[in-house]
């Protein structure tokens, strides 16, 4: 199967580092912007080469078990990542400094943050007693200099116009409902709403919010809905 890189929307490439990349441990990385005087295709084949990035799911097992790291590189307009798991490889002497682990230093992609942190998921422990799971997980919100931006903003006139033109500022956030941008945005309508109730206006409902995940092909411009 041909090895795909260019993701087609600023959504296909949150997905694809969300989805398919960050669960299954591509945790080390680099990020860089393709210079407008370099065609990105050129960029995009000098790094894979160098790395030896484009590999099938079989060769990627048997590099892991002997011990080897794998890379995935993905690319969005002149934006690029090249992630890498555990392991040996050129990648971590050649990169060196610049290589950041997800779990310490977060992605930050077109107003959005990606980690990875161990959940608060609970599990049955010794005497029935519920305890953390431990597990990692892939944590996708609003980075926050984005909502520094935003609240002030919505806030300021959210008791100076109407319920209709905010329903459609909400509505129409460019951001994916991931779990917790949707707690994020679920408690800035909390604000706005107490703000409006004290005025004496009418609140806004929930459904003012987009709460289903779009899910799209990250490589092609198809878009499809799912409940996510």
């Amino acid at each position: 199967m041909e090895y795909r890189w260019e993701a087609t929307s600023i959504t296909g490439f949150v997905q694809i580092l969300a989805c398919n990349y960050l669960p299954h441990g591509y945790w080390f990385y680099v990020s860089g912007n393709v210079p407008e005087s370099k065609p990105p295709h050129v960029a995009d084949r000098k790094l894979m080469e160098k790395y030896g990035v484009a590999l099938s799911r079989g060769q990627r097992a048997r590099r892991k078990q002997a011990g080897i790291a794998n890379l995935h590189y993905v690319r969005f307009d002149r934006d690029w990542l090249l992630l890498a798991t555990h392991g040996r490889h050129e990648f971590f002497l050649e990169e060196g400094d610049r290589v950041r682990d997800v779990r310490k230093h977060p992605i930050h992609f077109a107003g959005y943050s990606l980690t990875v942190r161990k959940g608060d998921y609970l599990q049955a422990g010794e005497a029935g007693l519920a305890q953390p799971d431990g597990r990692w997980r892939v944590r996708v919100q609003v980075a926050r200099e984005q909502l520094r931006m935003i609240k002030p903003y919505l806030l300021d006139l959210c008791t100076k116009r109407s319920a209709t033109w905010l329903a459609y500022q909400m509505w129409n956030l460019p951001f994916e409902p991931y779990a917790p941008v949707r707690k994020q945005l679920l408690s800035l309508l909390r604000m706005i709403n107490t703000k409006r109730q004290s005025a004496g206006m009418e609140r806004l409902s929930t459904h003012t919010l987009r709460l289903r995940r779009r899910i799209v092909k990250p490589f092609e411009d198809e878009l499809t809905t799912s409940a996510a």
